[in-house]
């Protein structure tokens, strides 16, 4: 209840944070228009530029205005602004490595779907919920959202929503910046960008940062990262445009492991790990071409090309042996080293069709990944008096997983839209995706599982509807499907078991308006309901090791509402928000039914409120001022663990759910920027994740983010 409370208060508290993107300094322009829903487009439903009015779906933009003001250092503080979106990671610890939920419980599963302009960062089957830290957020210039399955266009794994990250474009004439930021619980960050046109034909932009983390409140959190973006942009003719942009990004990371009940409660943060560790690079480059034939038919032409190396001694996968509860001293873990390379072709063309404004899009697309894994089984010395994992020796040839894994996806797909009046739009969309893996054993000993090639296939339609009554006003319906095929590590790690794992599939229906009333108020809410066959789902035995699994069916309903009101020019308030229920509808696990149960790490109740002051002061000065209030409601942290009470009752074990309030300040004069944030202001003591430890008997925190004061400069030129 108190959490309803705080979360209705700031209902009317927010804002939706805005400044030039061309002028730093110009902080106080109003973001609702009349002409609100003609303004906003967006490229996530097609990969083709769309007025918000035109999309049968729930899609959110944040434009580079609001990215300049929110001055973000992770991409979790942008996001989590959309509602029913809630990107969980500790700026703590887990150093830029996170969990997500969007329509769907805080998890570690391939049902989000992560773009850089409108193409996948990996490949299908390959999903990595760590994945956003192989971005350079420094480059984007806008973040789009799509909620809810959209695998008619851009196939399986975007079952929750799809995160497509928008690059920057070349600017007309030489620019740039330099900052740097740093915050008082040990982490620096330096960056640069300088964009041009070297011709009238040829522009470039390049965009770097480099971060670095020692010594913060958690034990074993250090972590460094450098990653870089070249862009470039060469109009061949005035029709024909080549686009190139190329990531490289190169990640090394503490592992800290979550906390016990006692050690979170105690604030003793203390790590147990002293050795694990995530090092990633990933490379990637993209060259699109676009032409535009005539008024009627546009191709778009795209080749891809990325290499990636994921090596880890991950504390997830950290086991102490114990003897009547008691420490040997011993315990066992792995070792891992997931690399691939992929090699995608992508052709979109569109085209305009002289009968009720209608169009269509048709395409086609290649993804062939190789892929090798290889896992080794390690020894874990323990010291039994601390219960600190203080070192490991790798058992070389001690193969749990070891193999080649040819993985290639082809698919076709089109969407049609038709608008027999002119306020009603009709889209329909139909995708076929197949799937092969072709499975390699390299474990010379005969163990593991044996060679093999599986295939999997789906079709996946999507139908929608917009009815818009004005320029500002108007409500969409819509049912689309998802579909995720097993991943290739999972699949294998789990065949010989008798849990064998199955695709899993979505069916979503939504219903949802928008409203953009005169220049003050703007409102966007939906309603939905998505429903889960085979969904994948992780436990943890009574071994304390974590297993793949399948639900036969799940549900998650809910509503998703944002709101933003500017009384003045000077305020705007904004409150984004999303109430859901997620539950397991047929799920039977070791003989026992837990169906009709809620899930575990699903919050009800999830909401991001600010309210911001900006005023330019005169041509050269201006500042702004935001109070921002992040609540997280609670959750069962286990749908089959029970907490033992003193008086001999059970209780499920739950997380209480948490509420964070963020102050930000800047101010920019001329060319200069300077900015301040304080974080979780009242210091209060909050999980990123909370999940029941089954061994243990009791719940694992990954610690969030505690009091911090970060600040940072730019100068802009």
């Amino acid at each position: 209840m108190k959490n309803i409370l705080i979360y209705i208060t700031f209902l009317a508290l927010g804002t939706y944070a805005y400044a030039q993107e061309s002028n730093p300094k110009k902080v106080t322009d109003t973001i609702v228009s009349e002409e609100m829903l003609d303004e906003v487009i967006v490229t996530s439903a097609s990969r083709e530029i769309q007025k918000r009015s035109e999309v049968p779906g729930s899609i959110s933009s944040l434009n580079a205005q609001t990215i300049k003001e929110t001055k973000a250092f992770g991409i979790d503080q942008l996001v989590n602004q959309v509602a029913g979106v809630y990107m969980s990671t500790s700026r703590a610890a887990s150093n830029e490595q996170h969990f997500m939920a969007v329509r769907s419980p805080i998890s570690t599963k391939a049902l989000f779907l992560y773009l850089e302009d409108g193409l996948q960062i990996r490949p299908t089957s390959v999903f990595n919920h760590n994945a956003l830290l192989e971005m350079n957020d420094i480059s984007y210039k806008r973040v789009e959202v799509l909620k809810g399955p959209a695998s008619s266009i851009y196939g399986s794994e975007s079952i929750g929503g799809s995160f497509n990250f928008i690059t920057k474009n070349p600017t007309k004439e030489l620019s740039g910046s330099v900052g740097f930021q740093t915050n008082d619980i040990g982490l620096m960050r330096y960056e640069f960008e300088v964009s041009d046109h070297t011709s009238d034909k040829l522009g470039f932009y390049l965009g770097g940062q480099h971060v670095l983390r020692q010594d913060g409140p958690i034990e074993h959190s250090d972590y460094e990262k450098t990653a870089i973006t070249f862009k470039t942009v060469y109009d061949i003719t005035d029709k024909t445009i080549w686009t190139t942009v190329l990531d490289l990004v190169d990640y090394r990371s503490d592992m800290t492991g979550s906390l016990s009940t006692e050690d979170y409660s105690n604030g003793n943060f203390e790590s147990d790990q002293t050795f694990t560790e995530r090092d990633a690079v990933a490379f990637r480059v993209r060259s699109t071409f676009n032409t535009q034939w005539n008024d009627n038919h546009k191709t778009t032409f795209n080749a891809i090309f990325r290499d990636n190396r994921m090596d880890q001694n991950p504390s997830y996968r950290i086991r102490q042996f114990r003897n009547q509860g008691q420490l040997t001293g011993f315990g066992s873990g792995e070792i891992n080293s997931n690399q691939f390379r992929s090699y995608v072709g992508l052709i979109q063309h569109k085209m305009n069709i002289n009968f009720a404004n209608s169009s269509l899009i048709v395409g086609t697309t290649a993804d062939y990944s190789p892929q090798k894994y290889v896992a080794e089984t390690i020894d874990v010395i323990v010291d039994p008096e601390t219960g600190r994992n203080t070192d490991f020796n790798i058992n070389s040839g001690d193969f749990i997983l070891y193999y080649d894994a040819n993985i290639f996806n082809y698919a076709g797909f089109f969407q049609y839209e038709i608008s027999p009046l002119d306020a009603l739009k009709v889209t329909a969309a139909l995708r076929y995706d197949g799937f092969e893996y072709d499975y390699d054993n390299l474990i010379e000993s005969g163990a593991g599982v044996d060679d093999a090639v599986d295939n999997f296939n789906n079709l996946t339609p999507k139908l929608g509807i917009n009815y818009n009554f004005n320029s500002r006003s108007g409500i969409y319906a819509n049912y689309s499907q998802g579909f995720t095929p097993p991943q290739v590590s999972t699949l294998y790690r789990n065949r010989n078991e008798l849990r064998g794992i199955k695709p899993s599939r979505y069916h979503n229906y939504e219903i949802g308006g928008y409203l953009a009333s005169s220049s003050k108020i703007k409102v966007d809410a939906a309603i939905y309901l998505l429903e889960g066959e085979n969904t994948l789902i992780t436990l943890r035995d009574e071994n304390d090791i974590f297993f793949n699994t399948n639900a036969g069916k799940t549900q998650s309903y809910g509503v998703e509402y944002g709101i933003t009101w500017s009384p003045i020019k000077e305020i705007s308030v904004t409150h984004n928000g999303s109430y859901a229920m997620h539950r397991y509808v047929e799920f039977f696990d070791g003989g026992v039914d837990y169906s009709d149960t809620d899930r575990e790490t699903a919050p009800n109740l999830i909401g991001t409120s600010l309210i911001t002051y900006r005023k330019d002061v005169n041509a050269d000065l201006g500042f702004s001022f935001t109070a921002e209030h992040e609540m997280v409601g609670e959750y069962n942290t286990s749908f089959e663990g029970q907490v033992d009470n003193e008086d001999g009752t059970f209780d499920t074990a739950t997380y209480d759910g948490h509420n964070i309030f963020n102050l930000r300040a800047t101010i920019a004069y001329k060319g200069f920027e300077l900015w301040g944030h304080a974080l979780n202001v009242f210091d209060e003591l909050y999980a990123a994740r909370a999940s029941f430890n089954r061994f243990r008997g009791e719940n694992s925190f990954t610690i969030g983010n505690p009091r911090a004061f970060h600040m940072g400069m730019r100068y802009n030129f």
